[in-house]
């Protein structure tokens, strides 16, 4: 059977064209997000500060949740803390009693925003913000005194030379460094450099022990030094035993640059979750391609078939001499598909990056694995394609054989439309309970996901089907535009299965690309409208690092100011509910002082009191409440960003979360527990008719470098996030466009190059070459009317679902340009796929063409 298959896969390359093509784009995506996959599982960088230190010791910078699954049984779920965990002074003296610890040296940290004496801010090392660490930490790390000499008072400063050179410093000049208060001047008595000479990741600087306390800093961790003779991994070991504290780890090796960089394992986490999102839709897109592929070459080849029924060829002999193609077509894409992965897995991290998803310099990690399963993926996907589109083939019997292959199959069959018929009723239902439970926004979001899964798979089913209605409806506007329209029109009735073969494509294309695209742009439009609606204050101060604490109590005591509060973001941690079963779930908060809350924010609310709020209680939005099963007056049980537990009683649930966020909490509370110490933003709400606000607040912000002014929040200020993941699934249209342009062109240009015979036996009967167009023309017409038509129609119940879920009213955002692009794009390929083989057979004088085999 082998060698039977590699003989046919030979005579027929330009058949398996598509589906060769669907598998190479599948095996690249697929080696793509493998990579991506385990580049977020091993996410590390090799430590700098910490890189002296036998071992370190820190805060677990993830929870684990007990939860129920829903069967009531426990199961456990980690998330990754957003927020660096602060240590205790007093676990110092724990370590240092461990046997086989030499020394142990307490890392303190802060993050601070350094401006030039000039007040010229100056950004740390790929935007982030600058680090202040103790100089008796300095040896921890690969750090070196390069020039100047060590700070000796609370108002002197050494900075790594990067960060010396970018602010245009050496010692004995003055920089400003704020945290929580306004800028004070430090001297920069000297530099460090790392002793390979290369600029450190992260931009650090170094103060006394007195001088980083005065800017608020925190234990963060406890470099240890390991006895002569102990090595560092009994060493961890004994740590690990003697400290028995599920909320501290022991980190060796590699692991130290985990918990120095926590940006590169929050990321990891991250692009773990995105990595398998992205790689599952494109399996099941796969999947519908390769089946529609597959399907179409096997019924391209129905003479054949039954030629091979006829002579003695059993079914099992069949369904292997197929599996055999399939195997070998696989394989070789896999092969192939697996060096574009590579190169496509570059360009993703370098998008990533630009979107704020991962770091910068976030590396890949690269080993066989992920190419591995690229290729016994792409070969079971086509295994299992072509498997099933030959069910229906081997099931003929030798003596109809023949007749089945003269004639194309009339109707659907009973078990399609038995399939077809619970598929819509389920649909219907999805549909109908998604209307009833409006008030419920996790409701809804699963039910649109399930309901255009449960329509697109209907689709592909009762194909034949809908193709018939469409020429029902489409021919008889054909028959009107003269001799190329009728026979577009009687080709069309003659020849539905060809038509939904091509229709089926275009359908699953506009149908999952609209769904997903006007999820994002419903989404987006929603948090605009949100925030514009429900910003009160006249003002915002805000600056690229953040907002010193501060500024919100002086702006607070201006005359003309009504109310002030600073804005500060976090995330945090919490049990949710979905379909029975709980999950852990990150739920972006907000800090607000409640005095200023209602004055500057309507947050729209539904049932409770926003002005109760204080550091004891907490406001949800209907998302969260939805999640967490809360309402007002019970007690939610949350996890701050750095693991702290809060137990607070819901005061308040309102609408606006998702142009805001999902929890509201106490300002002073979300502050202590974030790692800036900083705010976003600082809101002001004017007085009654007060004078010169603005001029006033432009004078206060210029004592804080890099602080502005602004009438309102902007979009960007509070939808980095959602803008990021909204192009994520743009990624993911994206891959289902390439895969179907694939399939459409392929299919309709398979099916054209079968029909040289009608076009020589038209012409031959005295049809002309621009009428054979012309027909062509009309036929493709009526595949991308009824194709992106249907597909239009059936995006429609999920993204009503989705417009519920997300604003309350039935009214998705679809872009007139967006809707144009999908469906522009997809019907310029529908059409290059019939014209172009169009074209080029008519070059084929019709005498010669007749006589080819087929």
């Amino acid at each position: 059977m082998l060698a039977l298959a590699l003989q046919t896969l030979k005579s027929r390359a330009a058949g398996f064209a598509g589906t060769f093509l669907a598998l190479l784009l599948g095996a690249a995506v697929l080696s793509a997000c493998g990579i991506l996959l385990e580049s977020g599982i091993r996410a590390g960088s090799p430590p700098e500060r910490y890189a002296a230190a036998d071992v370190l010791v820190t805060g677990r910078q993830d929870l684990e949740l007990s939860l129920k699954d829903v069967d009531g049984s426990a199961t456990k779920q980690s998330q990754p803390l957003p927020e660096r965990v602060p240590l205790r002074a007093s676990l110092a003296e724990r370590i240092g009693k461990v046997p086989g610890v030499r020394a142990v040296t307490e890392d303190d940290g802060a993050t601070v925003r350094l401006a030039t004496a000039a007040g010229r801010p100056v950004p740390g090392r790929h935007g982030s913000a600058p680090q202040a660490h103790n100089w008796s930490g300095l040896g921890l790390g690969d750090f070196r005194l390069s020039q100047g000499h060590a700070p000796r008072t609370a108002r002197e400063a050494v900075l790594d030379v990067e960060l010396a050179g970018r602010a245009g410093v050496r010692p004995g000049d003055t920089v400003r460094l704020m945290t929580a208060s306004e800028p004070r001047a430090y001297t920069v008595t000297g530099l460090v450099a790392l002793d390979d000479g290369r600029a450190p990741r992260q931009s650090v600087l170094f103060l006394t022990g007195p001088g980083l306390r005065q800017l608020g800093s925190t234990a963060y961790a406890f470099g240890v030094q390991a006895a002569p003779g102990t090595s560092p991994g009994r060493l961890a070991d004994a740590l690990r035993s003697a400290l028995g504290d599920d909320g501290l780890t022991v980190h060796t090796g590699d692991g130290r640059g985990r918990a120095e960089f926590l940006d590169v394992a929050v990321s990891g986490s991250d692009l773990t979750v995105l990595a398998g999102a992205v790689g599952g839709n494109v399996l099941l897109i796969a999947v519908f391609v390769l089946y529609a592929t597959s399907a179409l070459s096997v019924r391209h080849r129905r003479r054949e078939i039954a030629l091979l029924r006829a002579i003695g060829t059993t079914p099992g002999q069949l369904r292997r001499m197929l599996a055999a193609e399939a195997a070998v077509t696989g394989l070789v894409a896999g092969l192939l598909g697996c060096p574009l992965g590579l190169l496509l897995v570059h360009w993703l991290r370098d998008r990533f990056a630009g979107h704020g998803i991962v770091p910068p310099d976030f590396a890949l990690a690269l080993s066989p694995l992920p190419f591995l399963a690229a290729v016994l993926v792409t070969v079971l996907t086509a295994l299992v394609a072509v498997l099933i589109a030959a069910m229906r083939a081997g099931r003929i019997r030798p003596t109809e054989a023949l007749g089945e292959a003269a004639v194309e199959p009339a109707g659907l069959s009973r078990g399609r439309r038995v399939t077809g018929g619970v598929l819509l009723a389920l649909s219907a239902g999805v549909f109908v309970t998604g209307l009833v439970q409006h008030a419920d926004f996790l409701t809804l979001v699963g039910l649109a996901n399930s309901l255009v899964l449960l329509l697109v798979i209907a689709g592909a089913v009762l194909g034949p089907l809908l193709a018939r209605t469409a020429v029902r409806l489409l021919a008889p506007l054909l028959e009107r535009t003269g001799v190329t329209g009728h026979l577009a029109a009687a080709n069309s009735r003659a020849n539905v299965g060809r038509l939904a073969g091509a229709i089926t494509p275009l359908i699953l294309a506009v149908s999952f690309a609209s769904t997903v695209v006007f999820t994002q742009t419903t989404a987006l439009r929603e948090s605009s409208e949100q925030i514009h609606a429900g910003l009160l204050a006249d003002h915002v101060l805000t600056a690229p690092a953040g907002v010193s604490p501060d500024l919100a109590a002086k702006a607070r005591d201006l005359g003309q100011v009504a109310a002030a509060t600073g804005l500060v973001k976090s995330k945090v941690v919490a049990a949710g509910e979905l379909m029975g079963a709980q999950e852990a779930v990150s739920l972006s908060a907000q800090g607000v002082d409640p005095r200023a809350l209602t004055a500057t924010l309507d947050l729209r609310t539904r049932e409770g009191d926003l002005s109760s709020l204080s550091r004891d209680t907490v406001a949800i939005s209907t998302t969260a409440a939805s999640w967490l099963g809360l309402g007002v007056g019970d007690t939610a049980r949350l996890h701050l960003g750095d693991g702290t537990p809060f137990r607070g009683r819901v005061i308040a649930v309102y609408g606006r979360g998702l142009g805001f966020a999902d929890i509201t909490l106490d300002h002073d509370l979300l502050l202590a527990h974030t790692t800036q110490k900083a705010d976003t933003s600082v809101l002001v709400r004017a007085a009654p008719r007060a004078h010169g606000l603005s001029r006033a607040l432009t004078d206060l912000a210029a004592a804080y470098p890099g602080t502005t002014v602004r009438s309102g929040l902007t979009a960007d200020d509070q939808l980095a996030e959602q803008r990021a993941n909204a192009w994520v699934n743009y990624l993911v249209v994206g891959v289902i466009i390439a895969y179907t342009a694939i399939t459409v062109v392929n299919s309709l240009a398979m099916t054209t190059a079968a029909r040289r015979r009608e076009f020589a036996l038209l012409r031959l009967s005295g049809t002309a070459r621009r009428q054979v167009a012309g027909m062509m023309r009309k036929e493709s017409a009526v595949v991308v009317l009824a194709g992106v038509g249907t597909g239009t129609l059936l995006s429609v119940f999920p993204l009503l679902l989705v417009a519920l879920a997300l604003g309350g009213a039935p009214w998705p955002a679809v872009p007139a340009l967006g809707y144009t692009v999908i469906a522009g794009a997809l019907a310029a390929l529908a059409t290059v796929g019939v014209m172009v083989p169009t074209r080029l057979l008519l070059r084929i004088r019709p005498v010669e063409a007749i006589g080819v085999r087929e």
